[in-house]
C-alpha cells in the first residue's frame, strides 16, 4: 500500500480491507498501535514482557473475532476495550496486585489536543520555579498509579488513552453510566491524594491537582 494513503486511511477502513483479504492492511493497524496500546498495556500491568505478551493476544483476538466487528463503530475504542480484557486476564492469572514500574513513560502522547474531563493524566510541564523536572513528575505520578486499586488506574487509563464519552465507556466496559463517573471522579481523587503523598515522601510540596486537568463535561 503506498504510503501517502496509508497515512490518509482511516483505521476502520483498514479494517475493512483485511476483512476482504488484504493481510497488510491488518500489520498496518499493528504498526500504528504499537507504541499507543504497549505504552497502555506497560502502565496496566507494570511489566514490559506481560505488556508485549497481551500486545499480542490481544491483537489474536482481534483477528479471532474480525467477523463480530460493526464497522458502523470506531475500530480504536473496540481494540483497547478487548486489551483491557486481557490484560484484566493476565492480572487475575497473576494472582497478586501490580506494582506500576517507576520507570515507565508517563506524559502524554501528543498533548496538542484540547483536554476534556478524561484526559485526567496529562501532565503540565511544570514551572522553572517548582524544583521539579518533568522527568521526576512523571516517576511521580507513575508511583501514584502503582498506589491505585486495579479498577480505579483502569478506568483512568483507559479514559485517558480512548478519550471516550461517559456513555462510550459505560457501553465497552458493560457497567452503568452512573458507575461511570463515580469511579472517574473516584480515580481523580485516588490519584491526587496518592500523588500528594508520593510527592512528600520525595521531599516536595503537594500540588497533586496541578498535575491532571479535569474539564467538566
Amino acid at each position: 500500500m503506498d504510503s501517502v494513503r496509508v497515512g490518509q486511511t482511516t483505521d476502520e477502513q483498514l479494517f475493512e480491507r483485511y476483512r476482504a483479504g488484504d493481510t497488510e492492511a491488518f500489520r498496518t493497524l499493528i504498526e500504528r498501535y504499537h507504541d499507543d496500546l504497549y505504552r497502555f498495556l506497560y502502565r496496566l500491568l507494570g511489566d514490559r514482557v506481560a505488556a508485549e505478551d497481551v500486545f499480542q493476544e490481544a491483537f489474536l483476538q482481534v483477528h479471532v473475532s474480525a467477523h463480530s466487528f460493526d464497522a458502523s463503530r470506531r475500530f480504536r475504542p473496540w481494540l483497547f476495550t478487548i486489551a483491557a480484557n486481557k490484560g484484566r486476564d493476565y492480572l487475575r492469572k497473576k494472582g497478586r496486585r501490580q506494582t506500576m514500574d517507576l520507570s515507565a513513560p508517563v506524559s502524554g502522547d501528543d498533548g496538542s489536543r484540547g483536554a476534556t474531563f478524561v484526559d485526567l493524566m496529562k501532565i503540565d510541564t511544570p514551572s522553572p520555579d517548582a524544583g521539579l523536572d518533568k522527568q521526576e513528575t512523571d516517576r511521580l505520578v507513575q508511583a501514584a498509579l502503582g498506589r491505585m486499586s486495579p479498577t480505579l488506574r483502569e478506568i483512568l487509563l483507559l479514559a485517558y488513552f480512548q478519550r471516550l464519552s461517559y456513555a462510550q465507556i459505560a457501553e465497552d466496559l458493560g457497567i452503568p453510566l452512573g458507575t461511570v463517573k463515580s469511579r472517574l471522579h473516584a480515580a481523580v481523587a485516588s490519584f491526587a491524594g496518592h500523588f500528594e503523598r508520593v510527592s512528600k515522601e520525595a521531599g516536595l510540596g503537594p500540588g497533586g491537582e496541578d498535575v491532571f486537568r479535569s474539564d467538566s463535561r
